[in-house]
């Protein structure tokens, strides 16, 4: 069992470095998962009865390279690129290694050509979840609320138009960054919020780790460093979320458990990026997580920066949480006349926030409704257990009843 432990924790830790360095090693990010998949199998079975490597990354590239070797050598008909590739592939020592070998880092190429403006939006997050996250088919089909089926098509199409229309596995050069960027961040920030969202602390900190190789890249991009204050700022509170399985909002949580380092280096970034020029949605986003963090909170600000926000990004979720700002600075029944014309019914956070809202202005009905619909939509267990308690508070009868 501890070696299956082993190869599991492996996987969630290494799998987007290893398939990033097989790609890198053949060019062909199908056949890079391939191998990868074959070498963590091959993993399960000697790690349980030889232990983990001393470096499995290195263990597992060097398994997966020569399976792809393999792979290369027994295809009927290898054009000249496959068969130079296969030659010098062939030169390498095929034993793995006893004392532990480096790689280059090459997931940035990796995102990059996952987000390449020739790919959807969609394809494009789906396959840096994939291929830098980790996640299954399955897992991703649930982020997007999408059928398996179709998800699985989707990234059999995203993998094969990479190939067909030969994507470059690399950065972009400089004066096609900026353009390329924003799909970037997009992606990096949904894979943050997947594991942030489903307590996935291994998909945050890919997400920060992919974030520092971005700000390390365009260290005087204000987007990129914003991105990387938020996740930093947010991710600092990770063990204070919740208490027995329950989630914890902000104002209850312990402030002692919050990651003081991280909160710190979030700030500095955030400094770096407010006094760049024309600073962009994430830069404004990080600028209130931490406005949240201080007390007593500057409510006018905070409302202030949401509604530059919303002029940013024309987003309905960015008004929702203007109208907790408006709240408590003009009271529910203000918050609820922004609330009310927001199209946002199948968004869960809508119903948790309206429902605080009414229960705040004394129509408890109608806030008990809101939260029954907020604990239907409800992704985590966590989640659920808050909001059925918040329930069970303006239901007490009912409780008792049962």
């Amino acid at each position: 069992m501890a070696g299956e432990d082993a190869v599991e924790a492996a996987f969630r830790a290494h799998w987007g470095r290893v398939l990033a360095t097989l790609v890198g090693i053949f060019r062909d990010l199908e056949l890079a998962e391939e191998v990868a998949q074959d070498a963590f199998v091959v993993a399960a079975e000697r790690w349980p009865r030889e232990g983990e490597p001393a470096n499995p990354v290195a263990w597992l590239v060097t398994v997966a390279r020569n399976r792809g070797i393999d792979r290369i050598r027994r295809r009927a008909a290898l054009d000249d690129r496959t068969r130079a590739i296969a030659a010098e592939l062939a030169r390498g020592d095929r034993r793995p290694p006893a004392e532990p070998t480096t790689f280059r880092d090459e997931r940035l190429e990796l995102v990059f050509t996952c987000c390449h403006p020739a790919l959807s939006r969609a394809a494009q997050v789906a396959l840096t979840l994939r291929t830098l996250g980790g996640l299954s088919t399955e897992e991703i089909a649930r982020a997007f609320l999408t059928p398996v089926d179709t998800m699985s098509k989707r990234l059999t199409r995203a993998k094969h138009k990479i190939r067909t229309a030969g994507i470059p596995f690399a950065v972009p050069d400089d004066h096609q960054l900026p353009d390329r960027l924003a799909a970037v961040l997009a992606v990096v920030y949904l894979i943050f919020n997947q594991g942030w969202g489903d307590g996935r602390p291994d998909l945050a900190a890919e997400a920060i780790r992919l974030g520092r190789a971005l700000v390390e890249l365009m260290p005087d991009e204000p987007e990129a460093l914003g991105l990387l204050a938020l996740m930093l700022l947010d991710d600092a509170r990770r063990d204070a979320r919740q208490n027995d399985c329950v989630l914890v909002p902000l104002d209850e949580q312990d402030r002692s458990r919050w990651d003081d380092r991280q909160l710190r280096e979030g700030r500095d970034l955030l400094e770096r990026a407010v006094v760049r020029p024309d600073p962009g949605p994430y830069v404004v986003q990080a600028a209130i997580a931490d406005l949240h963090l201080h007390r007593p909170r500057d409510w006018v600000q905070i409302e202030a920066l949401y509604a530059v926000l919303s002029r940013l990004t024309g987003s309905p979720v960015v008004e929702l949480n203007r109208a907790v700002a408006v709240a408590e600075l003009d009271g529910p029944e203000a918050a609820l006349a922004v609330v009310d014309t927001l199209a946002l019914d199948g968004y869960r956070y809508y119903h948790s926030t309206r429902a605080e809202l009414l229960r705040r202005a004394g129509r408890t009905e109608c806030a008990a409704a809101a939260y029954a619909r907020a604990v239907e939509l409800a992704e985590t267990g966590p989640e659920r257990l808050l909001l059925a308690r918040r329930l069970a508070e303006l239901q007490p009868d009912r409780v008792r009843s049962r």
